[in-house]
This record gives structure tokens, sequence and C-alpha cells, in this order.
């Protein structure tokens, strides 16, 4: 029998959800998921990347609904406290997670609407870098606090390596040690930005650039022939990932000593980078999820998977919970929560969005 949208219990659904143990493998959450649409009258895909998408009308605007079902290890098990909700993937991502699905089961639009829902945001995206989906907005589950964020920050990574020749060190005039050459470099980050950065966004603030690992050196004898560091970049728009590659190794070879080379490549990872996203405040989408769920419109700032959305069409991020509160960090930590009723609320703005939109 074929349920209906309107006996759809979204706090049942969080709640068996939260119990299922997403961190090493999605398989059980996800056939939950399948076996829940299904219940309700869909026939869902899951693709070959492991994405579950479900669609609803085929007209347009096209809106997509989507998160992601993986969480960060270790599992933290369900608990309940009145209003509050703890354990692993409470508010990152299962809160979100059950308030699209709520809006996407009671919603009959004109248009189209998708939900795609992603394995492995918290390690690769390989499944959101699978995604195809030409639509004309989306929404992305993620704990905003009931906020409409617009924009965030994209994360690069890669490695600089310093190499010179090695010698004794007690002959440092025979060689060329990495490690004094890897210095000067390591300050010239701190100049990158004034010299070819993309300067101040209007909503992300300034990019940074930090070393964050480095390793050099054989033996405590000689002069290192090679030494390495890994930069952590948080990017802002119009910067690409490509471009800051090309950029910052010609900016480091620069500042090195003559006696040593210089080159940086981007860690090697089978899906894109997250890049930097931006959709304009007064974005119809930003502006009537905002309207209905009394929040304001700001950035997030964590990096997600709206960066391989936004390319495609004006992109938000929304959900109940929260990344940190005044105590520390929620989630991804040990203490990880959200409000029952910050998870209704969500729902109830994202079906008045839904019904205004599509």
């Amino acid at each position: 029998m074929v349920g209906s949208a309107s006996a759809f219990d979204l706090l049942a659904f969080h709640e068996r959800a939260v119990e299922i143990d997403s961190t090493e493998s999605v398989d059980e959450m996800r056939e939950f998921l399948v076996e829940t649409l299904a219940e309700y009258g869909l026939d869902p895909e899951v693709d070959d990347a492991g994405n579950t998408l479900a669609t609803k009308g085929d007209g347009s605007p096209h809106l997509v609904l989507n998160t992601h079902i993986d969480t960060v290890p270790p599992h933290v098990a369900y608990e309940r406290d009145g209003d509050v909700v703890r354990g692993r993937g409470s508010c990152d991502a299962k809160g979100p997670l059950a308030a699209l699905l709520d809006a996407f089961l009671a919603h009959d639009p004109d248009g189209r609407l998708t939900l795609a829902i992603t394995p492995d945001e918290e390690v690769l995206s390989i499944g959101a870098a699978a995604l195809d989906l030409d639509a004309d907005g989306y929404i992305v589950g993620e704990p905003t606090g009931l906020d409409v964020c617009n924009a965030a920050k994209g994360r690069f990574e890669g490695t600089v390596t310093v190499e010179g020749v090695a010698a004794h060190a007690a002959e440092p005039d025979s060689g060329a040690n990495a490690i004094h050459g890897a210095a000067p470099a390591i300050a010239a980050l701190d100049s990158y930005d004034d010299a070819h950065g993309p300067g101040t966004h209007d909503s992300l603030g300034a990019p940074t650039l930090q070393a964050t690992t480095i390793e050099g050196g054989e033996a405590t004898n000689q002069l290192p022939e090679r030494c390495a560091f890994t930069v952590d970049r948080r990017s802002v728009p119009p910067e690409t990932a490509d471009d800051f590659r090309e950029t910052l190794e010609a900016h480091l070879q620069a500042a090195a000593p003559d006696d040593v080379d210089v080159s940086f490549a981007l860690t090697e990872r089978p899906t894109p980078f997250l890049e930097a996203f931006h959709t304009p405040e007064g974005d119809p989408l930003a502006a009537t999820l905002a309207a209905e769920a009394g929040g304001e419109i700001r950035p997030f700032s964590a990096a997600t998977e709206a960066s391989y959305f936004a390319s495609d069409a004006p992109t938000v991020v929304f959900g109940p919970g929260v990344l940190a509160d005044e105590e520390g960090a929620v989630a991804h930590a040990e203490r990880e929560y959200v409000r029952r009723s910050d998870i209704e609320a969500a729902a109830t703005a994202l079906r008045a969005t839904l019904a205004a939109l599509v």
C-alpha cells in the first residue's frame, strides 16, 4: 500500500537514521532511505556512484534537494533528552536529511523536484562529483542553525617540494641545504595574497594560506637534499585550484635561493577540490528560504558539496543544528546533537519555499 506524504513522521525517520551506523559503510542507511521513498510511492534510483535519486514532476523550474548519508567516525549512539537528540549524524547531516525528505514527500511540484543524496561527502565526494542534474537551483542540507548560507570558502591542499644537493654538514658550501631553502619559501606564503591573491570577498572575507606539515632531512650530520611542506588554502571567488597552483609555484620559486629548486603540486584526489562559491543574497532561492526560516543570510564556515553545484545554478546551504555552539564543537564531535523542534522548523520552511518556487 502506498503511503501518503502527510503520514510521514520526520522525527521517527530521524531517530532511526541516527541509530544506523554510517561511519564505515552507508549501505544500511541507503537501504533505509530507499525503502522509505518506495513506501511513499516513489521509485528511487541508486546510480553507479552510490547516489540515491528520486524525482517528482517533469516541468520547469527544476530544484534539487541534496545532502549526504555518510558520517565521520566513530559512531556515537542515539540518545534523546526531551527536545534534544544526540548521536553521530544527528545534525551532520541526518537532521537536514529528515527535513529535506519531509518537504520532498509533501510537495507536488508544478515544475520538477529532485532528491539527490550522496554517499561520501565526508571523504572524497565521488557521488556529488558524478551528479549532472541541470537544475535551476540547489538546496544543500547541512547544520546552519536555520540560517541560509549563500557562500563558502573553498579548500585546496598541496605540497611544496624544495630540492637541494646533499653534502656533509662540515662542508656546507659543497651542497645546497633544502631546509634552509624552504625557510624563505615558507616566509613567502605571507606575501602571496598581497601579490597574487583574489582580494577580500564581500561575504567571505580574505583567503587564508598556511603551512601545516613539514618534513626533511635523513641524517643529523648531512645537508638535506629535500624538504617538503604541506599548505592549506581556504579560497574565495574567483580563485580556482589550477590558477592557485601555477601562481603559488612561481611566487615561491622567486622567493627561494638560486641553489635550490621549488615545485608545488596539488594533492592527488579522484574528484575536484571543493572551490569557493557565492550566490547573491537577493537571489529568489536565498531570499525566499531565509524569509520562511526567519534566519540570516550568511556564509557557511565549512567546505561542502555545494561548490560542485554552484557553477550550475544558484545554491544555498540550509538545515537544523549547528557546527559549533558556545561550548565548542558540535558536528563531528562526541557531543553532536540537534533539536527536534529545529528539524520541524526546517521542514516547515522548506515546504513553504518549495510551494513558492516550484
